[in-house]
């Protein structure tokens, strides 16, 4: 299995599709008013910027992005990072669910989503589809995968991660042979027994990479290559999901391979994922690096000036452009774009996904008449274990923490999902407010 020749591939035969995701419940309510792939991630980038920014680094100029809910941010993010020139025939483009003489119904799932935009993709000449999803945090070349895919000559074949015994309940796992090629397929297997006939034979570790001791499991990424007349023959039919129903369906018809990552990979669909991932960022070696200029993760260019420092006190934070940060102490935290912190405010474990704007100063008095503070985070006031969405008013002398409270709860002012609150997008919360 070469990992390192990519003479036998030709990326202009490959065509990526990148799924949007559905509502984005597991995330909301930063789902509330932006679809999933919008949602803002390590204070500067969108959570699509990831799979975006891999295709790019791999050479693959020409990729669908498919999305249905809230999906005018997203629209508009892409349509400011993402451009190429007139020669190269790349693309970044946006296939929202629409309607048809055919069929009227939204996406039912992620196979159902490809299915109602084949006739888009049958325009493209390609001989590879390569599908990926919208909300994992990874770095990949996508040509060791496709690369793989050509060599086995295989029609369909799955991208699949090492995995320990404690993460295979929430995990579709594969088993395969000593060729890689996968004979069996079982979504988040919970029974000791199923759990244990799909092990990895620990004779392989060697063969495939795979450093550590104990049991392995390989579970899917929810990345797929197909070849084009295998795709179009899979989607001929009414299933809705490819991990659910497409990929088992296929394992005994047609060659499906397994190709082994290994590297730092996160799911982060949901709050508490997207919380400690955002978080892993500030520590001195974290487990995504950034600052990788190897393979970039772009995103939208902005013109904003360098944030200022006036005296606050910064431990272990990710602090992004155009930021005015005053006496204040911010600790384990990301500061999102145009943050403004008042002084004697104590931020720890707290993620601002920034603004959207700057507060003109008529703005700032007409709200203050009104009773809301400006945009930003006021004096004296403390958070922890909380993340603050765009745009929010934080008053003074507030203090927002999850302590003492439960895991999940509604409230006109805010939301805690996980353990985590969360002010929602322009939300206000009042000088002197104790959360």
């Amino acid at each position: 299995m070469s990992r390192t020749g990519r003479q036998s591939l030709n990326t202009s035969n490959v065509l990526s599709v990148i799924m949007g995701g559905g509502q984005g419940t597991r995330l909301f309510p930063l789902t509330k008013e932006r679809s999933k792939p919008a949602v803002p991630l390590a204070g500067k980038y969108r959570l699509v910027d990831v799979p975006i920014s891999n295709c790019i680094n791999s050479g693959l100029r020409r990729i669908y992005l498919l999305t249905q809910f809230n999906s005018a941010s997203l629209h508009r993010h892409i349509s400011q990072s993402y451009k190429f020139d007139h020669f190269t025939g790349g693309f970044v483009e946006i296939l929202a669910a629409e309607q048809t003489y055919q069929d009227t119904s939204w996406y039912q799932g992620t196979a159902d989503a490809v299915r109602k935009n084949v006739i888009h993709f049958r325009n493209h000449d390609w001989e590879h589809l390569l599908i990926l999803s919208g909300d994992q945090l990874y770095r990949m070349d996508f040509r060791h995968i496709i690369n793989h895919h050509i060599e086995h000559n295989a029609d369909v074949t799955i991208s699949t991660i090492p995995v320990r015994r404690s993460e295979v309940p929430a995990l579709g796992i594969m088993q395969m042979e000593a060729d890689s090629r996968i004979t069996r397929f079982v979504e988040k297997p919970s029974d000791p027994a199923v759990q244990d006939s799909l092990r990895l034979d620990p004779s392989w570790y060697d063969r495939l990479g795979i450093q550590g001791e104990g049991e392995f499991f390989l579970a899917s990424m929810g990345i797929y290559v197909f070849k084009r007349d295998v795709i179009f023959k899979l989607l001929d039919n009414n299933l809705t999901d490819f991990g659910k129903h497409i990929i088992p369906d296929a394992i005994p018809n047609y060659r499906v391979f397994a190709f082994v990552f290994q590297d730092y990979w996160e799911d982060i669909g949901t709050i508490r994922a997207f919380f400690e991932a955002n978080l892993d960022l500030t520590s001195e070696l974290p487990r995504f690096n950034f600052f990788d200029m190897s393979a970039p993760i772009f995103s939208r260019p902005r013109f904003l000036p360098g944030s200022k420092i006036n005296g606050a006190r910064i431990d272990h934070a990710v602090i992004s452009d155009g930021c005015i940060l005053n006496y204040a102490t911010i600790s384990q935290s990301i500061i999102g774009l145009r943050c403004i912190v008042g002084a004697g405010s104590v931020l720890h474990r707290t993620i601002m996904l920034g603004s959207d704007y700057y507060e003109s100063q008529e703005s700032i008095e007409a709200h203050k008449q009104a009773g809301k503070p400006r945009i930003g985070v006021g004096t004296n006031t403390r958070i922890e274990n909380t993340i603050v969405d765009k745009n929010a008013r934080i008053g003074d002398n507030v203090v927002i923490s999850p302590a003492g409270k439960a895991d999940t709860v509604d409230h006109p002012l805010y939301y805690i999902r996980d353990g985590i609150v969360i002010i929602p997008k322009n939300g206000v919360i009042p000088d002197g407010t104790v959360i």
